[in-house]
């Protein structure tokens, strides 16, 4: 009796741990099968992981490691511009620098043979006069004076016949005493990446100083992207403003040197085929809208 009481607790017992490993086995089974369905799913779609010939993991990895190469690679063309000035900027400090940059840049443009406005401000003509400044407006204000040298030294450096005007977005409670012509109704977008500041430089040139200095901009180590072209000739009728707000910097078809007269207009010529030759070469009123792209700080 005795005996049979105790093999009735084995088979019990017996039975219980087959029944749990039973139990287990079978959600093991059904994990199983659910990680191959799974893996199944991803054979199928588009990429696809790859197979025992084409490991896709692999290849995505190592372009993942192409990419960031190229954008190591690229970050010599978003070199930011300095600020001016640069480092702690006080209200004098801010004046000072903007009244020298002013000049500077007055000169630079008669040096090569840009004519500008007269007593042209660059766009700071509501600043340019001030010793103390709007709460939190020095450091924007310095980051834009940068940034506005960049691009008239742009338009100098490819010695273009006139340079109406540049105008920037307003970032102080100052920029609203300024002359309208001086701003653009835009704002700076922020995404993931990057800061896009508008600017709008309005100029006079020819077909060959213009394909230079949309050249400049494209190779510049600031990375400048041109949003829009608007070409006219330079005496057509323009809404485009100038420094003091009113339509035009200079009168039409105005060159340097030369004020308030037409561009010469080349008298056909006769080739030794008898076909008449024309040479007309006009003088352009530019108005181009840049977009300044500044990389936003690494996290």
């Amino acid at each position: 009796m005795i005996g049979g009481i105790v093999t009735l607790g084995f088979l019990g017992a017996g039975g219980f741990y087959i029944y749990k490993d039973w139990n287990r086995n079978s959600e093991a089974a059904d994990k199983l099968n659910e990680i191959y369905g799974t893996l199944k799913s991803l054979q199928t779609q588009t990429p696809s992981p790859g197979n025992e010939k084409i490991d896709n993991t692999k290849i995505a990895k190592e372009q993942q490691q192409q990419l960031l190469a190229w954008m190591k690679s690229s970050e010599k063309f978003f070199q930011p511009i300095p600020s001016i000035p640069s480092g702690s900027i006080s209200s004098e400090t801010f004046a000072g620098a903007l009244r020298r940059t002013v000049d500077a840049m007055q000169h630079e443009a008669e040096s090569a043979g840009v004519l500008l406005p007269p007593k042209y401000d660059f766009s700071f003509s509501a600043e340019r006069a001030l010793v103390k400044f709007a709460p939190g407006s020095l450091e924007p204000l310095a980051q834009q004076l940068g940034e506005v040298r960049a691009i008239v030294e742009t338009i100098f450096s490819t010695r273009a016949n006139a340079l109406d005007g540049i105008q920037r977005v307003r970032v102080s409670e100052d920029d609203l005493a300024g002359a309208q012509g001086d701003y653009i109704d835009e704002h700076s977008v922020t995404n993931d990446l990057a800061v896009i500041t508008p600017y709008v430089v309005t100029f006079r040139c020819f077909t060959p100083e213009l394909s230079r200095i949309v050249s400049a901009f494209a190779t510049s180590t600031n990375m400048f992207l041109i949003k829009s072209i608007n070409i006219q000739p330079a005496g057509a009728a323009t809404s485009a403003p100038d420094a003091a707000g009113m339509p035009g910097g200079f009168p039409p078809g105005a060159l340097p040197g030369m004020p308030g007269q037409m561009p010469p207009v080349v008298a056909p010529v006769t080739g030794k085929g008898g076909l008449p030759t024309v040479l007309k070469e006009q003088l352009l009123r530019v108005s181009l809208e840049v977009g300044l792209v500044k990389l936003l700080p690494k996290s």
